[in-house]
Parts: C-alpha cells; structure tokens; sequence
C-alpha cells in the first residue's frame, strides 16, 4: 500500500447476521492491517467514562508471533477480526451465478478509506497482538484473512470483543470493567458478573463513597491513589449477592434488582470499616491487609452476617459499627500477630486457604462477641 493511497479496495463477501448487521470477508497483506484499523486500547477519559476495550500490547506475545512468521514459509489462517465504520464502501460484482450456488454470501469489492492513526475506518476486535507482529514481519504481502462487521457504536465493539474472547485466557479484570458497558443480552456465565462490576465502578467514581478512586481498574492502573485490586470487591460482592443469606441478596427480586439499595448498604458497610480501621484505610496492601485482596474478600465476607443482623435493628448503621468496634481489637491489619490464626499481619496470602481461614475467623468472632453475656 502506497502511502500517498487514500483508500485500500479489495476484493470481499458480503454476508448478513443479527439484526440486519453486513459481515465482510477478504483478505490484506498484514503489513496493511494496522493501517487502515486502529488499536482501541482501553483508558479513562477526563470525565473517568471509560474509552476503548483492548488490553495493552503484550511485547513477549508479539515477540513470539513475529519469531514464527519470519521463520520461513508458514500457514497462518487465523482471521483477523474488524469493526468496520459506515465509511466503508461495498460493490457487488455483477454477473451470471453458477447452477446450484449457495447464496449465503454476495462477492464484490470493499472500498476502505485510509485516515491517520486515530481517525481510521475500523478498529481491531480480536488481534491485535497479531497485527502488530504482522506489521513487523520480513514479508510484510503476508496475506492475512480479515473479517469484518459493521458497528455502529463502540458498545458493540465491546460486546464483539467479550464474545469472540470468551473462551480465551482474557485478564479477568479486563472483562470486569468492560462487563457494564455492554447494553446486550450476555451468555448465562457472564451475566452474573455485570452487576458486581458496575457496582465496583459505582464505589469508585462516587465522591461520596469510601473506595473513592481507591481501586485498581484495568483502565487506569497507573492511578497513585488505588491500591485495592477490583477483582477483590468483584468476587466479595458476587458472594454478598448469593441468597438466601448473602447480604445484597434481598435485593434481587423480581422484576428487577434493586441496585439502589445495594449500593446504600455496600456505602453503609464499607463507610464504617474505613471508620473502624482508619490507621489501615487507604493504606498499600503492603502496609496493610486491610487493603490487601485476602483483607476485602474476608471483611466482605463478614458483611453478610453483619448487615442481616443489623437489618433487625431500628438503628442499623450504629449496629454495624457496633459490631465492628467489637471485632477490632482482634483484628491485626498493620502490625502484630493474628492470634488465634498464628500469622504474623503481612504473612496473610491471597490464596483460597487464607481468604477461608481469615473470613471463617472474623465471622466466628463477630458471632461469638455478639451473643448476650450472661
């Protein structure tokens, strides 16, 4: 491709799927994918939206796909996938059809403009770390096999993203936060997961709320203030949503969750841990546990019996704090020795074995504390 080109025509099929949405299959040299395809990488705007869907380049991956390429002669069908712009042109070819033809598909000509980087036609959807090896290859007419579809938003391309990555080892925090940008009807598996993210992405955007910028997202890991990794208060707040004695859980009615309360109990619970635990709020999970994923997972954990407790009080928030208070002076988050557990405060792990045992304990605590002396 000629740099002074202003578009790339090759020669396509044209199929239709979903809801009326063109499907196109052609072919480039891979030295031309990058571009007339940008890299939508995923990142926070000024107003913290979140922009893009694709993970940052994974130079050892890449490294390994361009050692094979230039290896010699080899066999790589793996399409490239595109979402393609409404810019893009198709021609179908005129002429007779052969006699028992399958017409699933129209052969013609794609027409893609070629625009600087950050302006392009189409953005890559699954490949990228291909893309970017095919551009440095030896051969750079490597004729790769594209497929493309129209998309008429960046939801869509996040939902295309989620789907053809699915089976793939995909960083879960990844799926997480890109999870709630997603309007579609999701596969059963994934579902469940959207409500606790967009719960997590509330926790951190709200001024108002105790994570406030606290936690670590995919997007903007580079953030001095987050220290709590998301995946942590994903997985605590999937186990609060669990029924019959998970503490969310009485909000998941039908016809429809009520997100609201949710959240008002989770600003609730977490607001008092942060005034229970001030030395070790905010603090870097290698000052504190509290901060650490074992010490989320485990608090989480102890939000259950806490919260269904206080719910059958007429002062629910001095409840909870209540039973905090009460716990906190066995609880070694910054210094000393966890007693009955024989762990020194930074020996606590993020592994299942600790997460069960630390949990097991403060829920057993907070039920024995809370009992009537006699």
């Amino acid at each position: 491709m000629s740099p002074a080109m202003s578009h790339v025509v090759v020669r396509a099929l044209r199929a239709v799927q979903g809801d009326g949405v063109p499907v196109y299959s052609f072919f480039l040299h891979g030295s031309d994918i990058t571009k007339v395809a940008d890299i939508s990488r995923i990142a926070r705007d000024d107003t913290d939206g979140l922009r893009g869907f694709q993970r940052k380049e994974i130079r050892e991956h890449v490294n390994s796909i361009l050692e094979f390429l230039n290896s010699g002669p080899v066999l790589f069908p793996n399409a490239i996938i595109l979402a393609l712009s409404q810019e893009i042109e198709f021609r179908q070819s005129r002429g007779p059809a052969p006699e028992g033809l399958i017409e699933a598909a129209q052969g013609g000509t794609l027409t893609i403009p070629i625009h600087p980087e950050g302006q392009r036609a189409a953005w890559i959807v699954d490949g990228q770390q291909r893309s970017l090896a095919l551009a440095k290859a030896k051969n750079p007419r490597f004729p790769v096999p594209v497929v493309g579809f129209i998309s008429p938003d960046i939801g869509t391309q996040r939902e295309q993203f989620i789907l053809v990555n699915k089976a793939k080892p995909l960083p879960t925090r990844l799926i997480n936060e890109l999870l709630p940008e997603i309007g579609s009807v999701l596969p059963r598996d994934l579902a469940p997961r959207r409500l606790p993210s967009e719960l997590c992405n509330l926790l951190n955007r709200d001024p108002s709320s105790p994570f406030y910028h606290l936690i670590r997202r995919e997007s903007d890991s580079e953030r001095d203030k987050a220290v709590v990794i998301d995946t942590a208060l994903v997985e605590a707040i999937k186990r609060n949503l669990r029924p019959p004695l998970g503490a969310l859980s009485q909000f998941s009615g039908l016809p429809s969750a009520d997100t609201d309360g949710m959240y008002r109990s989770l600003i609730m619970y977490w607001s008092a841990v942060r005034d229970i635990f001030p030395h070790a709020w905010g603090r870097r999970p290698t000052e504190s546990r509290l901060m650490h994923s074992a010490g989320i997972r485990a608090m989480g954990a102890l939000m259950d019996p806490i919260m269904l407790r206080a719910e059958t009080s007429t002062t629910i928030e001095e409840e909870v704090r209540r039973s905090l208070s009460r716990i906190a002076p066995y609880c070694r988050w910054t210094e000393g020795v966890w007693e009955e557990l024989g762990w020194r405060w930074n020996e606590v792990q993020s592994t299942t074995p600790h997460i069960s045992r630390l949990s097991d304990y403060l829920v057993r605590l907070d039920r024995d504390l809370a009992r009537p002396h006699r």
